[in-house]
Formats: C-alpha cells, sequence, structure tokens
C-alpha cells in the first residue's frame, strides 16, 4: 500500500533507484535528486564511478560491465529497480535496461538525446564522447542507442533547454514509452520542482502496473 505525505507525494515502497550523472558530473550535483528520493522513501545508489567522463575503450563493451556493475550494486534488492539519468547519463540508463530487463522497472530520463543522432542536432559533443571522439557514430550503436528498452520509459525534455534539442528527447509511440515536457533550463533538471513532482509519480507506481503520466 503507498501512503501520500504532506506535500501529496506517494511515499516510496522501498525499491533500489541507481542514479546516472551527465557528462563531467558525478555524486556532488546528483546529491539534491539522490536526497529527493530518499526522503520519498526510495533507497538511492550512485552510479559508482565518480564523475562522468564518458565510457571508454569500446563503448559497447563499457556498457555491458557498467551493466554488470548496476546488477552487482542491487543484488540485495528483491523488487525490480528504477534508473535515472540525466543528459548522458540518461543514455547509460537506457542500454542497461536493455542488458538487464529482468532486474530494471522503469527508466526515467532527463535531458537525454536519444532519438536524433545526426551532426545536426547541438547534442552531437554527446555522441562523439560515446564514439571514442570520433565525429560519426558507429551506426550499429547510433541504431541501439534510439531503441527504447523493453520496460516502461519516460523521458522528461524542455523546450528550453539549451544544451541539446528538445526534439533529440522524444519518443515515438509506445505502449511503454511517454514524453513529459517541463519548462527548465539543462542543468536545472535535476532539482526543478515540476521534475521532482514527476519522478515522485512514476516512482510511486506500483511494480507491473506502469501507467503513462497522460492516464493519470
Amino acid at each position: 500500500m503507498h501512503l501520500m505525505d504532506h506535500n501529496g507525494a506517494t511515499t516510496g515502497d522501498g525499491h533500489a533507484v541507481v542514479l546516472f550523472p551527465g557528462l563531467g558530473a558525478g555524486h556532488g550535483y546528483m546529491a539534491p535528486l539522490a536526497k529527493h528520493c530518499e526522503r520519498l522513501g526510495y533507497v538511492c545508489y550512485d552510479w559508482g564511478r565518480g564523475t562522468n567522463t564518458g565510457p571508454t575503450g569500446d563503448p559497447e563493451v563499457w556498457l555491458r560491465e557498467l551493466a554488470l556493475d548496476v546488477a552487482e550494486k542491487v543484488s540485495s534488492h528483491s523488487q525490480g529497480v528504477s534508473l535515472i539519468g540525466w543528459s548522458l547519463g540518461g543514455l547509460y540508463a537506457r542500454e542497461i535496461a536493455k542488458a538487464l530487463p529482468h532486474r530494471v522497472r522503469q527508466v526515467i530520463t532527463l535531458g537525454s538525446p536519444f532519438a536524433n543522432l545526426s551532426g545536426s542536432t547541438n547534442a552531437g559533443w554527446l555522441y562523439e564522447v560515446l564514439n571514442g571522439g570520433s565525429t560519426t557514430i558507429n551506426r550499429r550503436l547510433a541504431k541501439a542507442l534510439t531503441l527504447p528498452p523493453p520496460v516502461p520509459t519516460t523521458s522528461i525534455y524542455s523546450r528550453s533547454d539549451g544544451v541539446v534539442a528538445w526534439e533529440a528527447c522524444v519518443s515515438g509511440h509506445g505502449p511503454l514509452t511517454e514524453n513529459i515536457e517541463v519548462d527548465s533550463s539543462h542543468m536545472g533538471l535535476v532539482w526543478h520542482p515540476d521534475v521532482l513532482r514527476i519522478l515522485g509519480d512514476r516512482l510511486g507506481q506500483r511494480e507491473g502496473m506502469w501507467k503513462a503520466w497522460s492516464e493519470q
């Protein structure tokens, strides 16, 4: 049974939440988001690799190893795990959910440009990081990044982002995907009140009973 706190947010069921920072960010920048999740009643984990400087070596191998690290980190939890990623960290979260669909209950991304990998997007630098500095991203990796995970996936985006093109953060229609718009800068997505409210609602859904935001 879920209860409501004094602000009307659903209190958590204690399931694990793993946070993935954006490029150049680490635990410190994600701390307000972690504290919010903990106040709501979730067990929050940092991704465990310090400042996000991008994948090293083969990005596909690196992502598989990260998925194994996450699985080990949350191995003591019997419930499904929620993954929240900001910017580049959201791409990690999506790929980990694809590798661990039996362990992940949902993915929530904040300003993560997974839908447009062309050179015209002002998020092109993210893909250069993912592709070892090359200006042309590996086609196989590019295609993989655009595919949604086989679990409920929420993309929170802003037209006033200022760093990534909002169109690149919007997924196509599907039974397990949704896009929710807020009015925030890219840097502000990790603490914006509307984002925190949405996260509380999304995390508060019972496992296996996910409904899109528009259905609430």
